[in-house]
């Protein structure tokens, strides 16, 4: 696999969709999301994905360009329609109106409908982090085919619906969680796919319901929810996940014809000094991690991690050494290069 330069994926990647009828700046926003979402580890929201949004852009399904419209609002909330633009252009800017509105009445929350893939969902909380407060994001896929069976059940029914909430915090790295309500994100099995690996026994069931180790079995087949045995868990998540994102921002649930991805998001800010003053606030979450990290590790165990640890320690790593890009997607990044007259990196 090559390892690339992450400023080199972006410059890659912003010249790829520009190349393909997206405006320079929405270009350069998604570049930058999806190249973030590489460093931090997560290769299955990073560069795979371009190929996808450029395809979707091609059938119609993503508006490059789309205006931001806002249907309703108080001083404290906000429904915006994205009217099928880019999710990470449309999402980010609902979440610094988000960020503005809870900086001026101490909290805010925002319902977004209708927009394209949103990534890495932790990239909407961490701005609300760095800006003192406590953000939150929750997400689902709209109406658009499902990938996830609920507890009990052998068909997909629900989305991947991925959680998210960061506090600032005087630690070097994000004190972040950011997971799916699946046992995986559906991307990980994807990039399992794409590097040609088996998947642990437990993520997927095959179309006949049963357990597999292929990643292909995911076709005819559904990710289970999180949480193993106690996957009701992860289904009454999920299944609140719908409520908030699909049902909240009037998506609704179920699957639409067309298939055309269209995830909603219910995002939260909350000023920190609301409630507490936000040094000592700071101060006391590092203080908590490292409380955290200073519990003896179980055997086998090179010890505990706080929330947003590994995130931070890979963005340390890729920053310097560089990202690794499986074989499978730099071939697929080399013929939109070759279409559409862009240079690909060494």
């Amino acid at each position: 696999m090559p390892k690339i330069q992450a400023e080199a994926l972006r410059v890659l990647g912003r010249a790829l969709l520009v190349a393909n009828g997206v405006p320079e700046e929405e270009a350069a926003t998604v570049a930058r999301h999806v190249v973030n979402a590489n460093l931090a580890g997560h290769d299955s929201h990073g560069m795979i994905m371009l190929p996808n949004y450029i395809e979707r852009v091609k059938a119609g399904h993503i508006v490059p360009g789309a205006p931001f419209t806002i249907v309703q609002e108080s001083p404290t909330t906000t429904v915006v329609d994205g009217n099928w633009g880019f999710g990470y252009v449309i999402n980010e800017r609902a979440m610094a109106l988000t960020i503005e509105k809870a900086g001026k009445n101490n909290i805010a929350a925002t319902t977004v409908f209708r927009q394209g893939h949103v990534g890495r969902l932790a990239s909407y909380p961490l701005m609300a982090a760095k800006a003192g407060m406590i953000g939150m994001a929750w997400a689902d896929s709209g109406r658009s085919p499902k990938g996830v069976a609920p507890f009990g059940g052998r068909e997909a029914r629900l989305g991947t619906n991925p959680w998210a909430i960061a506090v600032p915090s005087d630690l070097d790295g994000p004190f972040c969680m950011d997971f799916a309500t699946s046992a995986v994100a559906m991307g990980k099995i994807k990039l399992a796919e794409a590097r040609g690996q088996e998947i642990p026994l437990g993520w997927v069931v095959d179309k006949d319901g049963d357990l597999t180790t292929d990643p292909a079995g995911i076709k005819g087949g559904a990710l289970l929810p999180l949480g193993g045995t106690e996957g009701y868990k992860g289904t009454a998540l999920a299944a609140m996940g719908e409520i908030f994102c699909g049902i909240l921002t009037g998506l609704g649930f179920g699957v639409e014809p067309t298939g055309r991805h269209n995830d909603g998001c219910f995002l939260i800010a909350i000023k920190v000094e609301a409630f507490r003053p936000l040094l000592t606030f700071r101060k006391e979450v590092a203080d908590f991690a490292h409380y955290l990290k200073d519990t003896p590790p179980a055997k086998g165990s090179q010890g505990v991690l706080y929330p947003g640890e590994v995130e931070h320690r890979a963005e340390q790593a890729r920053s310097s050494a560089g990202i690794e890009v499986e074989d499978a997607t730099w071939q697929k990044l080399g013929a939109l290069a070759a279409a559409g007259g862009v240079a690909m990196p060494e």
